[in-house]
């Protein structure tokens, strides 16, 4: 049967991200936690927006958003899309925007086609770190990555609890059983993201074809020395925490330019002094560690290293360190057939492809559980993201929607 696909709407496009991108915006950029208000308002504006696509529209009780397109078929596992919609603190307007906006506008291009299964884009919560300190929550939860009674508590001292931000957003974490997702529940699941990097603008491929998803390793390091008066406490005899802690954060470094040609990474993103005086020497640091790479055993090898540091460090500074992890993921390998489907559709659209692996995590990372996965990048400028200078051309974004379109048009078939 002959194509009817409706050709991509840059226009619509533009407006749908742009539009977003008032939620939360301020002079330092996009601030848009999962579950707060503004998050909720996003998200109906969204739906106003997308009304006239008559898509079956339901809640989970985590607050992931469903969005389906029924097909002839309603009995079989439907195409899943989807992103997110929360942002980091003083984020940009593409990272995860252009994952829903694109799934939306792939569904108005297949409006005309006659499908079998249904397509359902879902609108993952809380995939940022930046409110509870854990990443991917929504799809960690539904695809049982993770149980609920590890993230119930999670949350900064000056804010709620993600069990009390749940309940606030109209959802139940004691009723998480039904929203988790059984194998098979979806025949495929593809995600569009822009590419947090700058490999294809600075090789000039209009799409990245990903087959592995890096996986973070989260922990803190509570670093315990003596807090004394600046002025009365002779250098010689002091434990300054925060001079311990400075040590760490280059031994996170360290270890992690070891391994550089693995592709592994390393970051101390929050350092936390108390009791934070100028005239105290630090009694305590709080370093929250972000480890994350492709490969288990370089990653292995970097943790085995900051862990040898800081016993070093401690036995030398006379001070104690203390782990604490958060969350020790797994690098993912995405479906090697979709990977080789993208190609085929890239090469019938002339559209120059490359084929990668992402360093940052994503949603889809634990969709494999469910259902075949992949996952395709667009360029973003400079490589820049989470910073409001990060920006995708329009362009860009529309033909990794025409590629996602024609994914979930082969796999709806």
């Amino acid at each position: 049967m002959e194509s009817i696909m409706l050709p991509v709407d840059k226009k619509r496009v533009a407006d749908l991200i742009a539009g977003l991108a008032k939620f939360g915006k301020t002079d330092a950029g996009i601030t848009r936690l999962a579950y707060t208000s503004t998050d909720k308002a996003a998200q109906l504006w969204l739906l106003k927006q997308i009304e006239y696509l008559n898509l079956e529209v339901r809640e989970d009780v985590l607050g992931n958003l469903f969005l389906r397109r029924p097909g002839l078929d309603p009995a079989v596992p439907p195409v899943a899309c989807g992103s997110h919609l929360d942002t980091v603190i003083h984020g940009g307007a593409y990272d995860g925007m252009c994952g829903v906006v694109g799934a939306l506008e792939a569904l108005h291009m297949l409006t005309d086609e006659t499908l079998r299964r249904s397509i359902e884009v879902i609108v993952f919560r809380a995939e940022e770190s930046s409110r509870f300190g854990f990443a991917t929550m929504g799809s960690k939860l539904i695809t049982g990555k993770e149980r609920p009674e590890k993230f119930a508590d999670a949350g900064r001292k000056d804010d709620i609890t993600f069990k009390e931000a749940v309940k606030e957003w109209g959802g139940n974490l004691e009723d998480y059983q039904k929203a988790l997702l059984q194998p098979g529940a979806y025949k495929c699941f593809a995600e569009m993201h822009i590419e947090q990097g700058k490999v294809l603008e600075e090789t000039k491929h209009q799409i990245g074809i990903v087959h592995n998803i890096a996986a973070p390793t989260r922990f803190k390091l509570h670093i315990k020395g003596m807090a004394d008066h600046s002025g009365a406490t002779p250098m010689g005899f002091r434990k300054d925490a925060l001079v311990s802690a400075a040590k760490m954060i280059l031994a996170v470094e360290t270890a992690a330019i070891r391994e550089k040609e693995h592709g592994t990474v390393g970051t101390v993103g929050i350092v936390e002094v108390d009791p934070g005086s100028i005239n105290v020497v630090p009694g305590g640091v709080t370093l929250w560690v972000d480890v994350r790479g492709v490969e288990p055993e370089s990653i292995q090898r970097t943790l085995k290293e900051i862990r040898q540091a800081a016993q070093g460090t401690a036995r030398t500074d006379g001070i104690t360190i203390e782990e604490e992890m958060l969350t020790s993921d797994s690098p993912v390998a995405l479906d090697a057939a979709m990977a080789a489907q993208s190609e085929e559709i890239c090469r019938e659209q002339n559209k120059s492809f490359l084929h990668m692996n992402s360093g940052a995590g994503h949603d889809a990372m634990h969709m494999p559980g469910i259902c075949p996965t992949t996952m395709l990048f667009i360029p973003c400028k400079g490589g820049i993201s989470h910073n409001p200078a990060e920006f995708a051309e329009n362009e860009d974004i529309c033909a990794g929607i025409e590629v996602m379109a024609e994914i979930l048009k082969r796999e709806a078939q």
